[in-house]
């Protein structure tokens, strides 16, 4: 079936005909037509497709999350400005992995159409080492996003897709596929161990994605998208990516006399890389942004006198210390730095007497009655909850993912979904994502467990002390659905009915156990003690 479409729509179309369950997208020029072509799709509409605006692009990118640890595939759509705000899920998603098929899709913006910057978003597939695509063409565009999603599974990380102004705006006819790819089952695959980063699940993550990387770059070089085309002058070699590939090729109508690489899947292919630079006496590098390319065939070109992380003589992990360094330099051994084996590990765990305990203890009960329930956690005290005795959270991924990825998760069909959120975190990035459910009426029960103080740091003031109730309100949320317990034994009779009652209320509410942090109670108490004695 053909089709005249946008690059936009071209993509949206890919999408729907690669599966999609979700789109997940805050609008910003020159991405916005991706998801109102999937909105207005009447195939989206018969599939059920989730096509609703998120609150920002940090929200999209965490709803987005949601919805694949469900085993669903998802599409997170942004300018290349909003990169910025989803920076800390998307980079974290590279440590996270993917279940269901994530892909990202950035729109850049050169010579600034409607932007404030000319920022070049493949930056951000390199420093996150995630694999990254660069359509040439919409029927590219459009092709890519079936490659894409089975690729994210393939190699069990989310894919980068950028594109610039041109190919977003301009049009071109499609080959589409007349049948559409049925969405992925509901599936329980996603294991918490990858999906909950504290720093000893974080790491085992880092390990396994940096070594990804040469064979995500083999990819690279054997993807039918990246292509040596041999040319019989080799006094000039040109190597274009994505839409300036097409330039070169206006600039000769007829077969180019100079060797072409045409670059449209990262990591940069450095095997073709090195072929040009061993076959051509010059070399010029056209690519629209910023000379993401160009520095690094630089360092190709360079490599045989860069020693460092890349060539192995430094671990690409962990950290440095005088012992890695002297052995890199081929310095005898001297002073050791290795931490003490002398040293017992004293892991994490929640105080005595904590309230998120008791949280815990009654959110086990109630939930061992519901098959398959998943309670999403987020960055605080309470993601020990994911250790022993509780092990009561199934992921932690950034601030305020715990609502989004919840909501997500309900979106891909998943009930009951659970968040547990801090009172400091709900503030600080929670909230957005609140109202992303309310607006929607999203399955979902919330969790914000209030200890009237941020913890995690040390017990500095937490911004919205004293006003989550008005906050909930003022997003929209209903009354009958807002509960204030507080978290003691005595107490667990009332909290487990209440966790029961909204769980099986099909829609969002949210419960707000209150108690003080031990930790603030223990010095508030000290400092009332001390003035006393003064009277």
């Amino acid at each position: 079936m053909k089709k005249l479409l946008l690059g936009d729509e071209a993509i949206a179309q890919g999408a729907i005909d690669a599966g999609l369950s979700g789109v997940y997208a805050y609008p910003g020029t020159p991405s916005t037509e991706i998801t109102e072509y999937i909105q207005m799709s009447p195939i989206a509409k018969e599939r059920d497709i989730h096509r609703r605006w998120s609150t920002n692009e940090k929200t999209a990118m965490e709803e987005a999350l949601g919805m694949s640890f469900m085993g669903k595939r998802a599409l997170v759509c942004m300018k290349h400005v909003g990169m910025n705000v989803c920076a800390d899920a998307f980079v974290n998603s590279g440590m996270t992995g993917v279940n269901g098929g994530v892909v990202v899709l950035a729109a850049d913006d050169p010579s600034m159409h409607s932007s404030q910057d000319e920022q070049d978003s493949r930056f951000y597939g390199k420093f996150a080492m995630i694999p990254t695509f660069e359509p040439s063409s919409q029927q590219e565009a459009y092709d890519m996003m079936h490659v894409a999603f089975d690729y994210s599974e393939r190699v069990g990380l989310p894919v980068l897709m950028r594109v610039t102004t041109r190919m977003a705006h301009s049009r071109a006819v499609v080959e589409c596929a007349d049948v559409p790819r049925e969405q992925n089952p509901l599936n329980y695959n996603a294991e918490a161990k990858n999906w909950v980063l504290l720093p000893a699940n974080a790491r085992r993550r880092n390990d396994i994605v940096t070594a990804q990387q040469d064979a995500l770059e083999a990819d690279a070089a054997a993807s039918e998208y990246n292509k040596y085309i041999d040319g019989p002058d080799k006094k000039l070699g040109i190597i274009a990516s994505g839409i300036a590939y097409n330039y070169v090729r206006e600039c000769y109508p007829q077969d180019c006399p100079y060797p072409i690489l045409k670059v449209s899947q990262y990591p940069l292919p450095k095997k073709l890389v090195r072929r040009m630079l061993e076959e051509c006496e010059q070399v010029i590098i056209v690519e629209e942004g910023q000379p993401f390319i160009e520095d690094m065939v630089r360092g190709v070109a360079e490599s045989k006198n860069i020693l460092g992380r890349l060539t192995g003589e430094l671990p690409r992990t962990g950290e440095l210390n005088p012992d890695v360094v002297r052995k890199a330099l081929g310095m005898e051994q001297g002073e050791c730095y290795a931490p003490c084996e002398d040293v017992v590990p004293r892991p994490p765990a929640l105080c005595q007497g904590c309230g998120h305990r008791d949280v815990y203890t009654a959110l086990n009960e109630v939930l061992r009655e519901y098959d398959h329930a998943r309670v999403f956690g987020d960055i605080g005290c309470y993601t020990l909850g994911f250790l022993p005795p509780f092990h009561a959270i199934h992921s932690c991924v950034d601030m305020g993912a715990s609502i989004t990825m919840a909501k997500g998760a309900a979106d891909a069909g998943q009930w009951p979904a659970v968040a547990i959120i801090g009172d400091s975190t709900f503030t600080h990035s929670g909230m957005t994502g609140l109202l992303d459910a309310i607006n929607e009426n999203a399955d979902i029960t919330v969790i914000i467990s209030d200890n009237l103080t941020t913890g995690m740091t040390g017990g500095q003031d937490s911004a919205g002390t004293n006003k989550f109730e008005a906050i909930c309100r003022g997003l929209g949320l209903a009354d009958e659905h807002l509960k204030v317990v507080v978290p003691l034994p005595k107490n667990m009779p009332e909290i487990t009915q209440i966790l029961r009652d909204e769980i099986n209320y099909h829609g969002t509410s949210v419960i707000i156990p209150r108690r003080e942090c031990m930790q603030t109670l223990q010095r508030h108490l000290k400092q009332k003690k001390a003035q006393a004695e003064k009277k």
